[in-house]
């Protein structure tokens, strides 16, 4: 194994216990799990307004954004298995790390950067950390 493949399979083992978790715990990941529900049911206005105003502001509408997802994060909007992994603090707000299993197996590490408003957190972006064939 070398490279990158070897630096996701030590993230992996590195989050250790946190692998077994797949229920969200705190309000954080709460929003991550809402979101992910409301893209398996379709529901992009419902997903959308889990986005930050600044995404709401690139993307303008939530069929856009759907687009966007079905589009660019096929594995956000049709996950096989979701888990949480470490969560950091990043300026006012946290980046939380997320594992998802998509249908064939294969093992996706995204970073969600969430922020809180006033309204509760939001999230703000979500960069793709690498993948991972799945076992």
């Amino acid at each position: 194994m070398e490279g990158k493949a070897m630096r996701y399979m030590f993230l992996a083992v590195l989050a250790g216990p946190a692998l077994a978790q797949s229920a969200p715990e705190g309000p954080a990941q709460a929003v991550i799990a809402q979101q992910i529900e409301a893209f398996q049911a379709d529901d992009f206005a419902t997903a959308f307004g889990f986005a930050s105003p600044m995404i709401q502001g690139i993307f303008g509408s939530p069929e856009r954004f759907g687009a966007m997802v079905k589009g660019g994060y096929p594995m956000v909007w049709r996950p096989g298995e979701v888990t949480y992994l470490r969560a950091e603090p990043f300026g006012a707000g946290l980046q939380q790390m997320v594992m998802i299993k998509d249908e064939g197996g294969r093992l996706h590490f995204l970073r969600y950067e969430m922020i809180e408003t006033a309204g509760g957190w939001l999230i703000n972006g979500v960069q793709f950390v690498g993948t991972q064939e799945g076992t």
